[in-house]
C-alpha cells in the first residue's frame, strides 16, 4: 500500500505576499484562494486517478479520494501562486 506523508509540505507551505487593505480586498482575497483550490483539485483528480492505491477498493473508495482531494486542495489554496497572481491583477483592473 502506498503510504503519503505531506506533513512537510504543509510545514513549509508559501506565504503570499498580498496586500489587503480593505474588506473588499480580504474578500477578492478569498475567492481568488477558492478558485486556486478549485484548479488544484482538478490537478489531483487527475493525478491521482485510479492509478494511486491510497484508497483500498470499495464501495466508498470514490467518495474518500474525492474528500481527499478537497482536503488537500483547501490546505494548498493560496500557496501556489495563482491566487497572489488573480488577486494583484484584479485589484489593479478595478483601480
Amino acid at each position: 500500500m502506498l503510504k503519503v506523508d505531506n506533513s512537510l509540505a504543509l510545514m513549509n507551505s508559501y506565504i503570499p505576499s498580498v496586500n489587503i487593505e480593505t474588506k473588499e480586498d480580504a474578500l477578492l482575497k478569498e475567492q481568488t484562494d477558492k478558485f486556486e483550490a478549485f484548479f488544484v483539485k482538478q490537478v489531483l483528480d487527475i493525478a491521482l486517478k485510479d492509478e494511486s492505491s491510497l484508497f483500498p477498493k470499495d464501495a466508498g473508495d470514490k467518495i474518500y479520494q474525492s474528500m481527499y482531494n478537497d482536503t488537500m486542495s483547501n490546505e494548498f489554496s493560496g500557496s501556489f501562486g495563482f491566487s497572489e497572481l488573480l488577486f494583484n491583477f484584479l485589484k489593479e483592473e478595478s483601480k
